[in-house]
């Protein structure tokens, strides 16, 4: 199969398919203006033309996470959402939102929905710290995790098997594994009311205890997060300035710095948060948590898979157009089922961090299976991934969960009583409809665009 003028043609009996980029379904592909840009300014003028067609990227999720900290900061008692405290303490609670995000955006991209991520979650938790516990079977941390994932990855390998090629609805596949192995939990658990706890000062369950509740050195923060700016800023740079040494498409050379400018200008925010005083209990000053360069892995393999990979690029196109996919010799129920499995055991490692937020403590009460994958699923959408399949990056899922976790956080600075409970998925859901609002009507308007682009 191959695509010429916008057109699909068959391949030949016999002749193997090529490999054609599909990010963008059928027909070629529309190379963005600004990525043809030649200066900053020719750079924010097409940005301003992709904000006017529909396509908001990033940015409606970022004016409302400044709406919801200002909102916050004015209404909490003592003026207290922004303290350094309360900051590192909302990130760590977001953080198991942003992993299971993450996973979910993937099988999203393909226009399908996963209802199991918040029980397979859990199962993944207990499963690691079952593993852990001494005298047996006392497994090393890094094999109890890896247990963890491969488990949950089977897990949701076989959902797609059933979704992909016996053609199950993912819906009906997914719902009944939330519901399967929400149970399957309270047997592993050994009944309802038994807790499953790690012992922190056991040096090997003190990793997984550490992930959450654990600080990297101040100095070694600093020094670490220092080089870690400077090799990425060198990436940036010298890719793009080889890029246009060689006679390719590349981002002007202002908005490279700019971009490096702005990585370390975060960088340095989020560790003058983490690194001062934090007061409280906190009353001495801690380095960064362990669960920051965790989650920025996480980001970085779940960004290199979709972005760079042809795993990534065959995601894209099934979400774009799966019909035109198949044509071009892309496998669907392969792709599919991977990107279950790839799902399910993300979410493995989200249940391990879930399990060290609560000081390494696991029961049937530690976590609400229906809670998280509504969270999971909200937190893709408010970030900016599309439920229409296609569109959404790994960093929707951290933003969005973020946002989640600030709202979950500043609702209960309000000790607002009865109330807080009810207003913790209130806010989300009002925040939710907006974002799918967002979204469908960014896809009206870059579908307008085309059709008078094409007049």
């Amino acid at each position: 199969m191959t695509l010429t003028q916008g057109t699909l043609e068959p391949v030949a009996p016999g002749e193997a398919a090529p490999d054609v980029d599909l990010t963008a379904a059928a027909g070629v592909a529309e190379v963005p203006p600004e990525i043809l840009a030649q200066s900053l300014g020719e750079y924010f003028r097409a940005y301003w033309q992709k904000l006017k067609g529909g396509d908001s990227g990033l940015l409606p999720v970022l004016v409302a996470m400044v709406i919801v900290a200002i909102a916050f900061e004015l209404i909490t008692p003592e003026n207290a959402f922004l303290r350094p405290s309360n900051l590192v303490y909302i990130f760590e609670l977001s953080t198991v939102y942003m992993v299971l995000s993450m996973g979910e955006i993937v099988v999203l991209l393909l226009g399908e929905l996963d209802l199991s991520i918040g029980a397979v979650a859990l199962m993944g938790g207990v499963i690691a710290y079952k593993l852990i516990q001494t005298p047996s079977p006392n497994f090393p941390w890094w094999a109890a995790i890896l247990v963890s994932l491969l488990c949950c990855g089977v897990i949701g390998g076989l959902q797609g098997i059933l979704v992909a090629r016996v053609r199950i609805p993912a819906f009906v596949v997914t719902l009944g594994g939330f519901l399967f192995f929400t149970g399957m939990i309270v047997i592993l658990l050994g009944g309802a009311d038994t807790s499953l706890g790690l012992d922190p000062t056991n040096p090997n369950q003190a990793v997984l205890y550490n992930l959450e509740q654990g600080n990297i050195n101040v100095v070694v923060s600093w020094v670490a997060t220092g080089v870690v700016v400077v090799i990425l800023g060198s990436i940036t740079w010298f890719r793009a300035a080889s890029r246009r040494r060689s006679g390719l498409v590349a981002p002007p050379a202002s908005l490279a710095a700019i971009r490096i400018a702005l990585m370390a200008a975060a960088a340095v925010a989020v560790l003058a948060i983490c690194t001062v005083n934090r007061g409280g209990v906190f009353a001495t000053i801690q380095g960064l948590p362990w669960v920051i360069p965790v989650v920025l892995g996480i980001l970085g393999f779940w960004t290199l898979l979709l972005q760079q990979t042809r795993y990534g690029r065959y995601v894209y196109a099934i979400g774009g157009n799966p019909e035109a996919a198949r044509r071009a010799g892309v496998s669907l129920p392969w792709i599919r089922t991977w990107s279950f499995a790839l799902c399910s055991a993300t979410a493995g490692f989200a249940g391990i961090l879930l399990g060290s937020f609560y000081y390494g403590q696991y029961s049937s009460n530690v976590g609400d299976p229906g809670q998280l994958v509504l969270y999971s699923v909200a937190a893709a959408v408010i970030g900016g991934t599309s439920l229409f399949g296609g569109r959404g990056k790994a960093i929707h899922g951290v933003l969005g969960g973020l946002l989640i976790g600030a709202i979950a956080y500043g609702v209960s600075l309000m000790n607002l009583g009865t109330l807080s409970i009810p207003l913790e998925y209130i806010l989300p859901g009002a925040v939710l409809l907006l974002a799918v609002l967002v979204d469908v009507l960014s896809r009206r308007g870059a579908r307008t665009g085309k059709d008078a682009a094409r007049v």
